[in-house]
């Protein structure tokens, strides 16, 4: 690893040779393929590209937007580089050449190794990657539709009338939709100049959640953790909300301390029209005060047991001449807000709880975990996950998951739903999660008509197909089964700062097979995972790179360094290598 200063105009690193001048440099170097750049959607090989590096909020078919993006790549020929800025950068991965547009004054590191040894180094500039609790390795379950206390309650009686394993539930519709810290319908006196509320402040008689407390200490006694649904927003209310005095005085104390980002005149930067949350203002979290007041409020969530955030949102810098405390502008918050936001997050709730975090940006490996954002329930959103989480992956995130089958738009098919829960069992964090119900763009794009929760047993109830229960309780046990391993492998990865969802050409970059695989993954060093992508597929090719193979279900031998057609029979090949055994062997085996 060699960081080099903007002043230097021309140098040579390993193979490649970069001339630089001003906002441009240029790579020569011999390269197959070419990956990292941050979690990206349409593809995992980025040679032939055009990737611009900035964080956006895109709502499903992201194509080549990302809500975390990172300037940094590596290649197969043993070259990789990272431009150290915030920024907005872009790079153009031509035949011989890569061209860089970044910022005057920016250095680059360059690295030179197999793709283990420049990932790793990479993860090192920022940090070493951040563990979340074994609780993590479990099935997270989540409904936008759930936004009462009888809701959870009627949730685990559903977990268990149905036999499912799961160890984390998410509430989105959790509060009162304005401050986003205070349950829904609490009575309480509004508190001026930032002062935090108590629990004890709250009456919750009359609200759809009676005792909030008794229900986390619930959950607990029944296994599961809670994670609440979060944005980073001072909130403009609209003209048909009723109006929430607290959320006012919240606002004017933000203003008054300049707790929020700002313009160049002082004012107040709000979000534009036409974005997520329009009008409204934005914590500042490069400021200490705003640090304390924003988590001061929130800290009861902690005290009656909440086990984490999901920390959703963040890219919400949209101006350039936007001003930070520390004297930054928005041309660097434009990609480092989300990363401050979600890395304020992770340090609040401490090493026993954890965040779930859409947006991010370089060194996310620091604040797990994370999701894939927002798709919807198609074949080609899923195809497009898939190499999200690769690409991630490639970019030194460690710890990701994404919602099964997509959570948006009509209910996806049974075979959707069949092969999305497979993929999802091998990955680090299997999740369903489900839209409110119609839709939440109704005026925008159709949604499930009544109850639209993607839980195996609406989805078994609503196709009116009771054995697929059944098929959906086996690949749920099956991940549960799995959790040692996936504990394992996660301690691992953070202690040798490797991915967990490894593309092909992580291990085998010299292997041309390997370059342009973009549909098989290694789950940690023992398993090789091949999803099922289109519609009731009966069989696909794998290719198995060199060494002996064992299919995990039926323990055929196979030997590698070639492609195989193989037969799906309804579930997903998977590969075992390295004598790797389940010990854990409590799932129902006898279901193929």
């Amino acid at each position: 690893m060699k960081r080099i200063s903007y002043e230097i105009s021309e140098i040579s690193f390993g193979n490649a040779r970069m001339y630089r001048q001003g906002e441009n440099l240029t790579v020569r170097l011999s390269y197959k393929g070419a990956y990292g750049m941050g979690e990206k959607y349409d593809r995992l090989n980025q040679k032939g590209n055009v990737v611009i590096n900035q964080v956006r909020e895109k709502f499903c078919f992201q194509g080549d937007k990302t809500y975390c993006p990172a300037p940094f790549f590596w290649t197969d020929s043993g070259f990789g580089l990272y431009a150290d800025t915030c920024e907005v950068t872009s790079f153009t991965f031509g035949e011989n050449q890569i061209q860089i547009t970044l910022p005057p004054q920016a250095d680059i590191v360059v690295f030179s190794g197999t793709p283990e040894q420049i990932i790793r180094e990479y993860m090192s500039i920022h940090g070493p990657a951040a563990l979340p609790p074994e609780w993590t390795m479990g099935i997270w379950v989540s409904a936008n539709r759930w936004n009462s206390q009888a809701d959870v309650e009627a949730l685990l009686g559903k977990l268990k009338q149905y036999d499912f394993p799961a160890s984390v539930v998410v509430l989105e519709a959790w509060s009162d939709e304005a401050t986003f810290y205070i349950w829904n319908g609490a009575k309480y006196t509004p508190v001026p100049n930032g002062q935090p509320l108590r629990y004890e402040d709250f009456d919750f008689s009359g609200s759809p959640w009676p005792d909030p407390k008794r229900m986390v200490q619930n959950l607990h006694d029944n296994g599961l953790k809670l994670l609440l649904w979060q944005v980073p927003v001072y909130k403009t209310q609209g003209e048909d909300e009723v109006r929430n005095r607290q959320n006012d005085l919240d606002r004017a104390d933000a203003i008054q301390r300049q707790l929020c980002v700002t313009m160049p005149d002082g004012m107040p930067y709000t979000i534009p029209e036409g974005n997520w949350f329009p009008g409204s203002m934005v914590p500042d979290f490069t400021n200490p005060d705003t640090v304390e007041s924003w988590f001061g409020k929130r800290q009861y969530l902690l005290d009656m047991g909440i086990d984490g955030f999901k920390t959703d949102g963040g890219e919400f810098i949209h101006s350039p001449d936007a001003r930070f405390y520390d004297g930054s502008t928005g041309k660097e918050g434009v990609n480092r807000y989300a990363r401050d936001y979600t890395q304020r997050y992770r340090d609040f709730v401490g090493g026993n709880g954890v965040i779930f975090s859409r947006a991010g940006f370089s060194g996310q490996h620091t604040v797990p975990c994370h999701w894939g954002g927002d798709q919807q329930s198609q074949n080609r959103e899923l195809a497009s996950v898939l190499k999200a989480g690769l690409s991630a992956s490639a970019s030194g995130m460690i710890f990701w998951g994404f919602d099964l089958a997509g959570f948006a738009g009509p209910l996806p098919t049974l075979d959707l739903y069949r092969r999305a829960t497979q993929m999802a069992c091998f990955c680090p964090i299997m999740q369903w999660h489900s839209e409110p119900d119609g839709g939440q763009f109704r005026e925008l794009m159709p949604g499930g008509d009544g109850n639209n929760e993607r839980s195996p047993w609406n989805m078994s109830q609503r196709y009116a197909a009771p054995d697929f229960l059944v098929e959906m309780r086996y690949w749920h046990k099956l991940h549960e089964a799995l959790r040692p391993y996936l504990w394992k492998t996660a301690q691992e990865c953070v202690r040798d700062s490797k991915p967990f969802m490894r593309p092909l050409v992580y291990e085998w970059p010299e292997d041309p097979l390997a370059l342009n695989c973009e549909d098989e993954y290694l789950l940690g060093e023992d398993l090789l995972v091949a999803p099922l992508l289109e519609e009731n597929q009966r069989s696909r090719k794998v290719y198995l790179p060199q060494g002996t193979w064992f299919d995990f279900f039926d323990k055929t031998e196979y030997r590698g360094g070639r492609t195989v057609t193989l037969s799906c029979d309804g579930r997903l090949p998977v590969f075992t290598r390295n004598g790797f055994k389940l010990n854990n062997e409590s799932y129902p085996r006898n279901y193929f």
